[in-house]
């Protein structure tokens, strides 16, 4: 399976998203209707599938319903930073109350929680699915099976944060090389290591259409230093709910589980192409389910 590499470009700070406003709709109407079109910038995690997936609905959803939304890739930190300047609208993908911990007490009181649509999210150390361990109590005892190895993301993600305060010092892996690259990168040593029979340590999280993919198994966490399941919420500027209404309605009403949502990863990163316009693989996927999209904003 050809893993996709998305090309990410980290948005200037300092520039003001040009904001159409417009009045607000009637009741059941909605809040474009007979107005200029609201432009809206949805931040997007750089190399965060499930984040990706969700923006990219959500813009097909918007853009359906009059909005013009623009998608803006950037790591964590400028993303939260842009959120509370105002340069970006929205963010689809807060992991809480772990991962995203120390953003929301650095910007909470500039920024608006929109609601969860997802409780199934959870930081893992996963393996491939023979490996001789089943725990993370067994991987120092075990490294020289994995090639002294443990594969990493980005350097400024919650679970590389984790990873490094909590887990390699709780189970004594500090011997490892703990390498941080990027999701694509981790990505493309998972696959070649299983296509090669080989045994690999990563770190991955759920929901990830890499369970669906791959023949992999998470370690048990005895100690529980990556956390108990989160909840993956959706978060706007501070005056979200004024500027888009009847968006921030929606998205406070917005589930998603996770079967739904590696339906939805499936079909953008695994078909075996590259590109990068998901457009029309999330307008044939919304086709297919169009009736559980349409409850989104009904």
């Amino acid at each position: 399976m050809n893993i996709k590499k998305r090309s990410t470009t980290i948005a200037a700070l300092g520039m003001v998203s040009a904001l159409a406003l417009s009045a607000c709709g009637g009741s059941g109407e909605s809040s474009t209707a007979g107005a200029e079109t609201q432009e809206m910038t949805i931040g997007v995690f750089n190399g965060w599938p499930e984040g990706e997936a969700v923006s990219e609905l959500w813009r097909a959803i918007l853009e359906e319903k009059g909005y013009d939304v623009t998608l803006e890739y950037a790591d964590a930190g400028p993303a939260f930073t842009g959120l509370a300047s105002g340069d970006y609208d929205a963010v689809l993908d807060v992991w809480l109350p772990l991962t995203h911990e120390s953003y929301i007490e650095e910007f909470g009181d500039d920024i608006t929680e929109l609601g969860a649509w997802n409780d199934e999210a959870l930081l893992t150390i996963a393996v491939n699915e023979d490996a001789p361990i089943d725990s993370l109590e067994e991987l120092a005892a075990n490294a020289d099976a994995f090639d002294n190895r443990l594969v990493g993301i980005e350097a400024g993600a919650g679970l590389t944060k984790a990873t490094t305060e909590q887990v390699i010092p709780t189970y004594g892996l500090e011997e490892m090389e703990y390498l941080t690259s990027s999701t694509p990168a981790m990505l493309s040593e998972l696959q070649t290591k299983l296509a090669a029979g080989e045994n690999v340590a990563v770190t991955l999280w759920r929901p990830h259409w890499a369970y669906d993919e791959f023949p992999i198994k998470d370690l048990e966490d005895p100690e529980g230093t990556l956390g108990d399941a989160e909840s993956i919420y959706s978060y706007g500027s501070s005056t979200f709910k004024e500027d888009f209404p009847e968006a921030a309605e929606w998205l406070a009403n917005f589930t998603m589980d996770s079967e739904t949502l590696y339906s939805l990863e499936n079909a953008m990163f695994n078909s075996g192409e590259e590109t990068e316009d998901y457009a029309p693989i999330v307008e044939e996927w919304i086709s297919e389910n169009q009736e559980w999209v349409d409850g989104l904003t009904s």
